[in-house]
């Protein structure tokens, strides 16, 4: 499930609550930018530039290149890593 389906799904209970969602997701990222490299390492990949915070239920993959943070998927926790690309 992506970050756009996560939001649909939500949306369809509450859109209010998707919004919610959508503001906390972005000021995480924006918290997270400030320190990239104070993540956890990704325990599937053990890669030291691809790191995650999980924000309630949800795991935030991103990644670090010239110390610049891209987020590369949201998931829930539940769900398996599907491959990057």
């Amino acid at each position: 499930m992506i970050f756009e389906d996560i939001i649909s799904y939500i949306s369809m209970d509450s859109e209010e609550n998707a919004r919610l969602f959508v503001s906390r997701i972005i000021d995480s990222v924006e918290t997270m930018a400030l320190f990239p490299y104070s993540g956890r390492i990704v325990p599937e990949l053990n890669n030291e530039l691809i790191k995650e915070k999980v924000f309630n239920n949800y795991r935030i993959i991103y990644r670090i290149k010239d110390n610049v943070m891209e987020v590369a998927r949201v998931l829930h926790s539940a769900r398996e890593l599907p491959e990057l690309g």
